[in-house]
């Protein structure tokens, strides 16, 4: 098979959570425990930081990963989704996996994937864990997908573990309230592993605590520490100094375990981001005049740290592209978004995604007006000639929206 016929199959052959959604959910290890045994246990031949949460952990992955490759380390990078190319979840140092790693991979364990009906994330973090430890990463940060307890990615025992912001997202799988997010995501939290904690909440807190009592682990929460002054980051957006006091303490604890790391590389790392790993979506500006502004945020506590960050630009008139998948809960997020705006509603080109007719009829009880575009390029060429050079357009709600704009 070719590279893209062996991503497709890959989509299509085995359930995908971010193309059709909670069909594709497994909660079991099982799978990834029988696929890593298969394949040698690789994950126990490399060194790595896990990190979760519901919004910040993307920014925060490639955060650790930019800090470190400024420390002169060989650095493995797992995320998900990916916004254009299936080969961004895997990196080092920056550099995707190459084509022919992928095909080599699937064609390799093929039999295998068919036999035990692997879902498309198990067997693309069989892929990073087999990939990190082939090429000798010296460590790798590892994003989990969705929660954390039963996630695919919670078979490696890390150095430290992250976990940022809890906010409300994926409810029908882990939870209704904040402490219950809070319970599935404190399940990386690792026996005599220290855990760092972003941001601390009062009802997520009591939960972390007690995890990691039960657990002997070490637990930080990072705005209780002393940090460095003037820590700044390349990505923009000012929620993302919440992101940067995580890191900075996840950093300190690696430190602290005699990983080589001076506050040159902190600061050159935080500041390199986008260089040195690669990162796409988050607060990007694709073109001035009029100003175009992409972020891939899509819950509720993600949308509301954006949206305040509008609020501090200036502009004649504001325009929003915006598409969704059919399982957000729109009574939640659209009263969050500007009334004062012009929509250009579209459809994401995924099964997933929810029809435009049906996404302007839910924004119109929230005061959203608007016109129904027939895709996202439809309505971004749209808005592109209907803007003058002093407005401002915002593409937005959710990653596939962004991804076919950038």
């Amino acid at each position: 098979m070719t590279y893209q016929q062996t991503v497709e199959w890959m989509f299509q052959q085995l359930p995908m959570y971010q193309r059709v959604g909670s069909s594709a959910f497994k909660k079991d290890l099982t799978n990834t425990l029988k696929l890593a045994t298969h394949l040698g246990n690789p994950e126990l031949d490399f060194k790595s930081v896990h990190v979760a949460g519901t919004n910040g952990k993307g920014s925060s992955s490639h955060m650790i990963a930019s800090v470190l490759q400024e420390a002169g380390y060989k650095v493995g990078l797992y995320t998900s989704p990916h916004l254009k190319e299936y080969r961004e979840r895997i990196r080092i140092n920056g550099e995707y996996i190459s084509e022919e790693a992928v095909v080599d991979f699937i064609q390799n364990n093929k039999p295998f994937f068919e036999a035990e009906t692997l879902s498309f994330f198990e067997m693309s973090v069989g892929m990073a864990f087999w990939y990190f430890a082939e090429e000798k990463v010296d460590i790798a940060v590892i994003e989990v997908g969705m929660g954390g307890r039963l996630d695919s990615t919670n078979i490696i025992i890390p150095e430290v573990s992250l976990i940022t912001n809890i906010g409300k997202d994926h409810i029908q799988f882990l939870g209704t309230t904040l402490p219950e997010i809070a319970s599935e995501k404190a399940g990386i939290i690792k026996p005599n592993v220290p855990v760092i904690i972003s941001e601390k909440h009062p009802e997520t807190a009591p939960v972390f605590r007690k995890t990691a009592q039960e657990r002997t682990a070490e637990i930080i929460f990072a705005e209780e520490c002393e940090t460095l002054e003037d820590l700044s980051t390349d990505l923009l957006g000012s929620y993302q100094q919440k992101n940067i006091k995580g890191v900075a303490a996840v950093i300190n604890q690696l430190i602290s375990q005699d990983w080589i790391i001076s506050e040159e590389h902190l600061r050159e790392g935080l500041k390199n981001v986008r260089k040195n790993t690669n990162l796409k979506g988050r607060w990007d500006i694709l073109q001035e005049a009029p100003k175009v502004i992409c972020d891939t945020a899509h819950n509720s506590d993600g949308l509301k740290y954006v949206f305040q960050q509008l609020k501090d630009e200036v502009y004649e008139r504001l325009h929003f592209v915006l598409g969704v998948v059919s399982d957000k809960d729109l009574d939640e997020v659209l009263p969050l978004f500007p009334k004062n705006a012009t929509y250009y509603f579209c459809k994401p080109d995924v099964p997933r995604g929810l029809e435009a007719e049906k996404l302007m009829a839910k924004s119109i009880e929230f005061g959203l007006v608007g016109k129904v575009f027939n895709s996202v390029s439809e309505a971004y060429a749209e808005v592109l000639k209907a803007a003058g050079e002093k407005d401002l357009i915002f593409c937005g709600g959710s990653n596939f929206t962004v991804a076919e704009i950038i």
